[in-house]
């Protein structure tokens, strides 16, 4: 407060609460193979100026439009095929930027493992995809980097295999909720072989994720959604056989009504994982939390008494109230939807020693229609 010496009107300015504001969840981490040795030769560029050039190993580089991926690491070329198509398809498909970074072995959990560790510094890194690893201790490495971060999710292929089994599908890579898997591989034209081919769709995929993203929202799943780019698949699934991959975690591409379509939406685990087992639950989870984290730090050394306490509950509740007028959180009112607790009973003095402020948050997701369940019964007379 100011020093006032002498009688009169003074105007002061006050500072608000910081209002939080929702971080992106669409941009996602690369990581693949780059065949640069052995007396090979990187394809020319267009305008004469030289052969493309390849960033270093473990170097990740941002990447907002396919030219810029092919000046980084090269065009649609013999030994960078998966990935080009990757994050050809990702782009293809409503993506707008990502990191890509090459890894010195992709079937090599400790190179990929030195590989993801350049990611954990890049924050706004919400999504993580290997195209074509399909090595269970790789995948695993992915998803451990994931869920130790808490702020992102990964997108895995799953394996070339006919027998249509979660095991056989998964390869063995354990359950867990911050990771999805896709099956099968999709059918794309390649300019190189100037044919079609089959490529592993986690890249496609994640375009997609990025595309719901934009148009809706991360709480709506990223499923019954068109694989722009996608011909044909490595393998023409039933709903008979997708039933018995679907409460696995299997998220099945299927032709449907003459589109290929994401025809699934389950973390992997799929009903192991409880109340997590669908993407858009755990990915709306995951945006709640760092959000809220980046949008209270103006938190931390403030005096823990009830003016802050007050503070808190103002920004984390108007930050949900947008969340639930997004369409979100279930209730027709925000009380419904969500509570904010930051008080005595959070707060004794015992917490206040430690030097802790302690908020108990609770918001009522709302779950994909996965089932669509029409009851249909004949009546007599006039039905009104």
């Amino acid at each position: 407060m100011g020093q006032y010496l002498s009688p009169g009107v003074y105007v002061e300015e006050v500072a608000g609460t910081p209002p939080i504001v929702g971080v992106g969840t669409s941009t996602v981490g690369f990581i693949g193979q780059v065949t640069t040795g052995g007396g090979f030769t990187m394809p020319a560029k267009p305008d004469g100026s030289g052969p493309y050039t390849v960033a270093p190993v473990d170097a990740p580089r941002l990447v907002t439009d396919f030219t810029q991926f092919k000046n980084q690491f090269g065009d649609f070329q013999a030994g960078n095929l998966t990935l080009a198509h990757a994050v050809f398809g990702f782009f293809n498909n409503g993506g707008t930027r990502c990191w890509v970074a090459r890894t010195a072995d992709l079937t090599n959990a400790g190179n990929v493992g030195t590989t993801l560790g350049t990611f954990a510094a890049i924050d706004e890194i919400a999504m993580v995809a290997a195209p074509g690893a399909r090595v269970k201790a790789v995948q695993e490495a992915i998803t451990a980097h994931c869920s130790n971060l808490k702020d992102r999710f990964a997108i895995l292929d799953g394996q070339v295999t006919a027998t249509l089994t979660p095991a056989a599908i998964g390869g063995g890579t354990g359950n867990t909720d911050y990771a999805a898997l896709y099956f099968p591989q999709i059918q794309v034209f390649d300019p190189v072989s100037q044919g079609n081919i089959y490529v592993p769709p986690s890249g496609h995929v994640a375009g997609i994720y990025a595309r719901v993203d934009a148009s809706r929202g991360v709480h709506k799943a990223p499923a019954n959604e068109v694989v722009r780019g996608a011909l044909g698949l490595e393998y023409s699934l039933s709903k008979g056989e997708q039933d018995g991959l679907n409460p696995g975690g299997i998220n099945c591409i299927r032709s449907l009504n003459g589109n290929i379509r994401v025809w699934g939406a389950r973390t992997l685990g799929g009903d192991a994982n409880g109340e997590y087992k669908y993407v858009n639950v755990r990915r709306l989870l995951i945006y709640l939390r760092e959000s809220i984290d980046r949008g209270t730090q103006f938190v931390v050394f403030e005096p823990n008494a009830q003016p802050l306490w007050k503070k808190i509950i103002r920004s984390v509740s108007a930050f949900l109230t947008n969340v639930w007028r997004d369409g979100a959180l279930f209730g027709v009112t925000p009380e419904q939807a969500f509570f904010v607790k930051c008080d005595e009973t959070t707060n004794p003095p015992e917490v206040r020693d430690l030097g802790q402020v302690v908020t108990e948050i609770g918001v009522a997701v709302v779950k994909p229609a996965e089932f669509v369940i029409f009851r249909i019964s004949q009546i007599s007379g006039n039905p009104s």
